[in-house]
């Protein structure tokens, strides 16, 4: 990436730094011909390299492809892929259901997020995998299913979470490349009240608008990221008894802002590719990977036997401790540019 910046990169054009960088990122259909590196910040940036978690596995299913969200760093893949097997171990259905990850190149987003620029973060729905594949079309409009009570000020419907919904949360919360798990501030209240397992994991459970249908994981900027920009370390304790986290429960987050009558409305300027690392213009300007490479191995890969869930262990830590292992007939992508 270095060398190509010094090289043949000679800089956006006129019309890109006119232009809105998710429109620019939005366009991108492939991820860049580059080595995989994440460059920036979550919440404004990009990257390079990216690949593509399949669209079928053993035990997950990516959601919502229109959007072509499903590109990330190797690392991210790999976490989801770690992860769906262990949830299935759990008693998660057959496996997970992803939402989004990143686009092709990450950047800003057409609609939807802030974050998930940088390929490190995914979305992973409250609703486990089916034991039959969804159909394209059911993946486009299969509902989200929150998990509050909407008749009550945050507060989980004691009808739809269950033990299983937990375990699963805080094991994502187990991996020590995961560096947040955010929810919503309700079930982060839930499990404050009622898990009895590792405590300082609930710590990496952080509260956020949202996130009563899914739950997004975060990990940490790969080993030798050096254009990565780390977030702050969360609290080392569950976190559960901070004035930080009492806020949540207060009008405050929730009010509406107030109008300044002397204030002249202004109107916001979007996002554009200046505003983002200077490498993510040359991310933009780079070839694409060809349609050979778009595929793993160079052909679509399918999954047509779908193993049964393996049986659900009680004891979470027994997990942590020993991850499962997929049975020898279930075949496990390793990195790949798209399938």
């Amino acid at each position: 990436m270095a060398a190509f910046l010094c090289g043949t990169f000679t800089g956006p054009t006129t019309a890109q730094e006119a232009t809105p960088a998710k429109q620019l990122f939005g366009a991108a259909k492939l991820p860049s011909a580059a080595d995989a590196e994440p460059l920036g910040f979550y919440a404004k940036g990009c990257m390079s390299g990216a690949v593509a978690l399949p669209t079928d596995g053993p035990t997950w299913q990516a959601m919502r492809l229109s959007r072509n969200r499903r590109w990330g760093n190797p690392e991210m893949i790999a976490l989801l892929e770690q992860f769906s097997r262990d949830a299935a171990k759990l008693g998660w259905g057959s496996g997970i259901l992803v939402g989004d990850i990143s686009q092709p190149r990450g950047g800003p987003m057409l609609s939807g997020h802030s974050s998930h620029q940088i390929g490190l973060d995914a979305d992973v729905w409250f609703t486990p995998k089916p034991s039959q594949p969804l159909s394209p079309q059911e993946r486009e409009s299969m509902p989200f299913t929150s998990m509050l009570d909407k008749s009550k000020f945050l507060t989980v419907d004691p009808k739809k979470w269950t033990n299983t919904h937990a375990r699963v949360v805080m094991q994502a919360a187990s991996y020590p490349q995961v560096e947040r798990v955010f929810v919503n501030p309700a079930i982060k209240k839930k499990l404050c009240e009622t898990w009895t397992g590792d405590r300082s994991l609930l710590g990496k459970v952080r509260p956020i608008y949202g996130h009563d249908e899914h739950f997004h994981i975060r990990i940490s900027c790969p080993p030798g990221s050096a254009s990565c920009r780390k977030q702050a370390a969360v609290p080392k304790d569950d976190d559960c008894s901070s004035k930080a986290f009492a806020w949540w429960f207060t009008k405050e987050p929730w009010a509406p802002p107030k109008p300044d009558p002397n204030k002249k409305p202004v109107k916001p300027r979007p996002v554009t590719l200046s505003d983002l690392p200077k490498a993510c213009a040359a991310v933009l300007a780079s070839s694409s990977r060809s349609e050979d490479e778009a595929t793993f191995g160079g052909s679509a890969m399918a999954y047509t036997d779908q193993p049964a869930a393996p049986s659900p262990v009680k004891n979470i830590e027994a997990i942590i401790n020993d991850p499962p292992v997929a049975a020898a007939n279930v075949p496990i992508p390793v990195p790949r540019p798209l399938q």
